[in-house]
């Protein structure tokens, strides 16, 4: 009979290579969410060069002794899927590829423990309990690392406040503070070297306040700003960035979609604290299918629409003449927005990529009944407006400068930024010009990509249907000049795994095309009368 072995360090290896910043800054940001996860209100960051240890100590809720027993099994976790910014300890695990070792102590009413962990080789990990030595005062957590080296930037109180800066912004920025008061009562302080982390005010010459509230309720479901500079920014900290209870997740402008023609000198932040049931298992982005999927796309649809509002207000416009290329995916643009209007009344979750039209917004229907009344992120036709209706008794609104509305939606689209030549008898959906500003789309997209390794027609980024013009199958269509079925097929096969579960993903593509197809025996809107 064999016996299974675990290679653990090149198991923390692959989980350190799941994160896109350094180990450095995964294992604080990491120690940190689950502090915060704890209910801690106070955490507290102490760098020794001379002893080569970080500590970092919470006041949260501590741990009884199973749990702490279970701490340091590598893939175990108290955590409830869904809920938290913080994932099984990873931080304090990936300390293990750095340090000599890792000091835990841990106080919950008459429990005060305390373990010593290090990795002794590949294959083991040994820990033993030692008697507290003090690092925890009433109740809370303290984790002590030695490293390996006295050169590690974890040592550097200047490293560890800017990390504290980057992924907990919205923690150290007062516009937030009653926003998250409904998940941190006591608020947040964070402390290094015994000196407070300032709470820094926006310093931006030109700020616009944003706020995005579920259809039909006054109660803010995300919170944020646009800020424009007069000198470009550091490439780090242009975009907009999207954080879930105090956690940024993303940063930029490729998640959202939305392009600026002042994209350097442009940045700002949103508070989303629904969307921590949607993150994914590590904590370190978005779900895009299912349920949990299909309210991070109607959320940043909605932030798409807010901040194009606020580019428009500030003039940020677009010049020059159509593209002809543009006119000739709009027949079949229009074609896929009534497919799925159509479909979103069987298939819920393709409601985050109907496109809402001026003058209203098409009402869903939620587990096959309609509501008048939202609830929670099962609401997925989210309105998004500036911020005009009164706040509640209990609800303070930030005090921030405050802009001219923008100007209404239009019922014209534009789709996300393609970075790949596109030939001209099927081109993307391309900005449209001579208007104030392009329109921006903010339902589905159609966008084409060369990836001659991939074997797939195309696949779903965000709420974009990416083709893959270097596939056989699209340029045999392409020859035989019907690229139009081979987009449908492929925008099908896309949204398959976010619509329904897998064994019904045929059943959905069959009924796509057969509402692609009925298309053609409906009677065309002209905006215009034809020129005589």
């Amino acid at each position: 009979m064999g016996e299974t072995r675990v290679d653990l360090e090149h198991l923390l290896e692959d989980l350190r290579d799941a994160y896109p910043y350094s180990i450095g800054e995964t294992i604080l940001t990491e120690i940190i969410a689950n502090s915060l996860d704890s209910g801690a209100s106070r955490i507290t960051m102490t760098a020794d060069p001379a002893q080569s240890t970080l500590t970092v100590v919470d006041n949260g809720s501590g741990m009884q002794r199973k749990a702490m027993r279970q701490y340091h099994d590598i893939a175990a976790s108290t955590k409830v899927r869904g809920q938290g910014i913080g994932f099984a300890g990873v931080g304090i695990k990936l300390g293990l590829l750095v340090c000599e070792e890792v000091l835990t102590e841990t106080k919950r009413g008459s429990t005060h423990v305390a373990t010593r962990w290090h990795l002794a080789s590949r294959h083991r990990a040994p820990w033993q309990w030692v008697p507290p030595i003090g690092l925890v005062g009433e109740q809370g957590t303290a984790v002590q690392l030695k490293l390996q080296t006295p050169l590690s930037p974890l040592l550097d109180p200047g490293f560890l406040e800017g990390v504290m800066r980057r992924h907990f912004q919205p923690l150290l920025e007062s516009p937030f503070d009653s926003f998250l008061t409904g998940h941190y009562p006591a608020g947040i302080t964070f402390e290094v070297n015994g000196r407070p982390l300032e709470r820094h005010p926006l310093s931006a010459p030109d700020q616009a306040p944003l706020t995005i509230r579920l259809a039909r309720r006054r109660k803010l479901s995300a919170l944020g700003y646009l800020s424009r500079h007069t000198a470009p920014l550091p490439e780090d900290q242009r975009g907009v960035a999207i954080s879930t209870l105090g956690k940024v997740i993303k940063r930029g402008w490729d998640w959202l979609g939305v392009t600026s023609l002042q994209s350097d000198r442009i940045n700002g932040l949103i508070e989303v604290p629904d969307l921590a049931a949607s993150l994914t298992l590590n904590k370190g982005d978005f779900i895009r299918t299912g349920n949990r999927g299909a309210a991070y796309l109607a959320y940043r649809k909605a932030i798409q629409e807010a901040v194009s509002r606020q580019l428009e207000a500030w003039g940020d416009t677009r010049t020059g003449t159509p593209d002809a290329s543009s006119r000739v995916m709009r027949p079949l643009e229009r074609d896929l927005d009534r497919v799925l209007e159509e479909l979103s009344d069987d298939f819920p979750l393709l409601a985050s990529l109907v496109e809402r039209r001026a003058g209203g917004q098409k009402r869903l229907p939620i587990d096959g009944k309609a509501n008048d009344k939202a609830t929670g992120t099962d609401a997925l036709t989210i309105l998004a407006v500036q911020s005009t209706a009164e706040p509640e008794p209990n609800e303070t609104e930030p005090a921030q400068p405050q802009t001219q509305p923008p100007p209404k939606d239009r019922d014209t689209a534009e789709a996300e930024p393609t970075t790949t030549t596109i030939p001209a008898p099927a081109s993307a959906m391309l900005p449209g010009h001579g208007r104030s500003r392009a329109p921006m789309r903010y339902g589905l997209g159609v966008q084409f990509e060369d990836r001659p390794d991939d074997s797939e027609l195309g696949r779903l980024v965000e709420s974009t249907v990416w083709i893959n013009q270097a596939h056989p199958a699209y340029r045999r269509a392409l020859a035989s000049r019907s690229v139009g079925y081979h987009i449908s097929l492929t925008v099908a096969l896309a949204l398959a795994p976010l619509a329904v579960e897998p064994d019904q993903e045929h059943t959905f593509i069959t009924k796509f095309l057969s509402h692609w197809g009925q298309a053609l025996d409906k009677p065309k809107k002209h905006g215009r009368r034809p020129r005589k």
